[in-house]
């Protein structure tokens, strides 16, 4: 029996999305680990700035979400005042992610993707208007974060040990 739109919580184009936006990470993943120099520093450089991108927009994320509310004073201290704070929290870890040694550039967006989605977890319902949405929307963001934290992680050790 085929799925109704109504039956599914997120739009197909964003699930095909957001797991695309996976491919980058993987992809440079494996170049660094199997490409020879200097096309490993490219893979290397291009994955620092492909997740500063990803880290970037998650947090936008919020700041899109809240644009709703805009007008209406919640007395909720998370959209009143820090989501608008943290929105551009990432976006500062990222820019600075890009000016520092590329293997700790690359596990520090690891570790800022999963903090983000730590938060997300505990901040999204506000977003949504069906808890089945952000359900899904949720436990899609959990394996894009695993996946994309494992491999800059990866990228980033193989990177220190060949260059210890």
């Amino acid at each position: 029996m085929p799925t109704t739109k109504s039956e599914m919580p997120l739009p197909t184009i964003v699930r095909i999305l957001g797991y695309a936006g996976l491919m980058p990470f993987i992809g440079l993943a494996f170049m660094v680990q199997l490409a020879d120099s200097p096309n490993d520093l490219i893979a290397l450089e291009s994955l620092v700035a492909y997740g500063a991108v990803i880290v970037s927009f998650l947090g936008a994320l919020h700041w899109g979400a809240c644009f709703k509310t805009l007008s209406e004073s919640t007395h909720n201290r998370w959209l009143d005042h820090s989501v608008w704070i943290w929105g551009v929290m990432p976006a500062l870890i990222a820019w600075l992610a890009i000016h520092i040694f590329i293997p700790l550039a690359l596990l520090l967006l690891a570790a800022t993707l999963v903090v983000q989605r730590v938060i997300d977890q505990n901040t999204y319902h506000y977003y949504f208007t069906s808890p089945d949405a952000a359900s899904a929307f949720l436990r899609m963001r959990r394996h894009l974060t695993v996946v994309a934290a494992l491999c800059l992680i990866w990228a980033g050790l193989t990177s220190l040990v060949r260059n210890a």
